[in-house]
């Protein structure tokens, strides 16, 4: 696969225009950041306690050194402050009219999934074929199918799939530490709090995806009744 970009324009109030571009190379991931990174980016400043990385060999947080620019650039926002928000990918152009937290949130799943956290490196398939500003219910059923997809990658390699979904409601536990962390963070390095409430909507859902994935599902279970009915096998 070859490199995707993924462009987020910010028209905020003011007529102040801020745009971000995501590259992606073809394992899914972002180019570590060069340049001075603030010190709340380094990797022992509200480390997460789930985290295997080590000073020594990554002295920064992944996440939070891939941030650093979205703060420094939306740090005089408010979270509710509305804004125009346009997202360009290779396939299609999203637009919408929404509140500086949630166009926040948006890119900031996107970045944390990309950034190089191990943590978070299991979502870098749905950053891949990114769907921004998507419901909860659309978030549902892509969480379900890339991890269900991932099972079928196992049993191919020989390993033991997991088609119950508890492991991906332990890679959202897992999540939820790192949001809360991220958000320690964020509170120390901005002014104002669209960056921290972003994080706080990504935990939101973080939150109660292992108790909803369930009943979610349930719900669009009539739409694959033509696989239950299916007796040609």
């Amino acid at each position: 696969m070859t490199d995707q970009r993924i462009e987020y324009t910010f028209l905020l109030p003011g007529e102040r225009t801020e745009v971000f571009q995501v590259t992606l190379d073809a394992d899914g991931l972002q180019k570590t950041p060069t340049g001075n990174l603030p010190d709340w980016a380094r990797l022992e400043f509200n480390q997460c306690p789930n985290c295997p990385l080590k000073p020594d060999d990554s002295p920064y947080c992944p996440i939070a050194a891939q941030l650093a620019d979205l703060v420094k650039r939306l740090d005089e926002v408010v979270s509710y402050d509305e804004i125009d928000l346009e997202i360009k990918t290779d396939e299609r152009t999203v637009s919408q009219r929404t509140t500086a937290q949630q166009g926040a949130s948006a890119l900031m799943g996107l970045i944390m999934a990309t950034s190089g956290c191990p943590n978070t490196a299991y979502f870098r398939p749905m950053a891949r074929f990114h769907l921004p500003l998507s419901s909860e219910q659309e978030t549902f059923y892509r969480s379900a199918s890339m991890y269900l997809l991932a099972q079928y990658y196992r049993r191919k390699a020989g390993e033991e799939p997991d088609f119950s979904l508890d492991g991906l409601r332990r890679i959202y536990e897992i999540v939820q530490v790192v949001n809360r962390h991220i958000a320690m963070r964020l509170r120390a390095a901005a002014k104002t709090d669209s960056a921290v409430n972003a994080v706080v909507l990504l935990d939101m859902f973080a939150l109660v995806f292992p108790d909803a994935i369930e009943e979610s599902l349930d719900d669009i279970r009539g739409l694959f009744r033509p696989f239950l009915d299916d007796n040609s096998n």
